[in-house]
C-alpha cells in the first residue's frame, strides 16, 4: 500500500523567539516557537547563531537551505507555548486565513459528510442543522465567493471567519477526534545523540 503523503508546512511565523532557549534544554542556545502557515503546526526551531527573529517574521522551514532556522528540535503542544507565543496565536491564525481566504471560504462550498449523521460543517463552532441545511442549499446556487458572501447568503450563521479561528484553536487543543484544518501526528522527543527529529517524527541531521 502506498504511504500517505505527509501534509508538511513549507514556512512558518515567528510565535515567540529566546534569545537564550529555555529551562530542560542541555545548552543555551537561541530557539523560537513557530506555527506552520497552511498547516498550522505548532514547532520549536533552533535558531542560527547571530540570526534574531522578530514576533510574526515569516521564516523557511522545509526540507532545502534555511537561512535562518538550524534544525527543528520538535513539534509542540499548544500548552507547551510561552505566555508570550500563546498571545500571539489567535491574531497569527487570523492574519493567515486573512492572507489566503479563498481556502477557508471554498470549505463552505465543498464541505461533505463525515458519516451518514454527521456533515464536516457541523463540526464548525455554532453551526447546528438549521444552519448546514441553509449553506446546503445557497451552495447549490453558486459556489461562496467571499466571507462576506457566506454572511450575507446566511444571515444567521455566526461570523464564518471567526468561527473557522475558534475551529482552529479546538484541533490545536485536540478537542476532537475529526479533524478540518490541523492534520494530528504524534508527538516526539528530540533524539538522544544529538541529532534533531524533525516535524513528523523522523530524525533530521543538524545543518551546518
Amino acid at each position: 500500500m502506498e504511504e500517505k503523503k505527509l501534509r508538511k508546512d513549507e514556512h512558518a511565523f515567528v510565535l515567540d523567539f529566546l534569545t537564550q532557549g529555555h529551562y530542560g534544554m542541555e545548552r543555551s542556545q537561541p530557539v523560537a516557537q513557530v506555527l506552520g502557515d497552511e498547516y498550522f503546526s505548532l514547532l520549536e526551531v533552533i535558531v542560527r547563531e547571530g540570526v534574531t527573529l522578530k514576533v510574526g517574521q515569516r521564516v523557511y522551514i522545509g526540507d532545502g537551505k534555511r537561512d535562518e532556522v538550524k534544525y527543528i528540535r520538535g513539534r509542540m503542544e499548544l500548552k507547551e507555548l510561552t505566555v508570550a507565543a500563546k498571545e500571539e496565536l489567535e491574531p497569527l491564525i487570523r492574519g493567515i486565513i486573512e492572507a489566503k481566504p479563498q481556502r477557508f471560504v471554498d470549505f463552505f462550498s465543498k464541505a461533505g459528510q463525515i458519516t451518514m449523521r454527521l456533515h464536516q460543517l457541523e463540526l464548525l463552532p455554532g453551526v447546528g442543522k438549521r444552519h448546514l441545511w441553509a449553506i446546503l442549499e445557497q451552495r447549490k446556487e453558486k459556489p461562496f465567493e467571499s466571507f462576506a458572501d457566506v454572511k450575507a447568503r446566511i444571515p444567521l450563521l455566526p461570523d464564518p471567519e471567526k468561527i473557522i479561528v475558534k475551529r482552529i484553536m479546538e484541533e490545536m487543543e485536540d478537542k476532537d477526534k475529526y479533524r478540518i484544518f490541523v492534520p494530528k501526528f504524534e508527538k516526539h522527543q528530540e533524539h538522544r545523540s544529538g541529532d534533531s527529529v524533525d516535524r513528523y517524527g523522523r530524525i533530521e541531521r543538524r545543518h551546518a
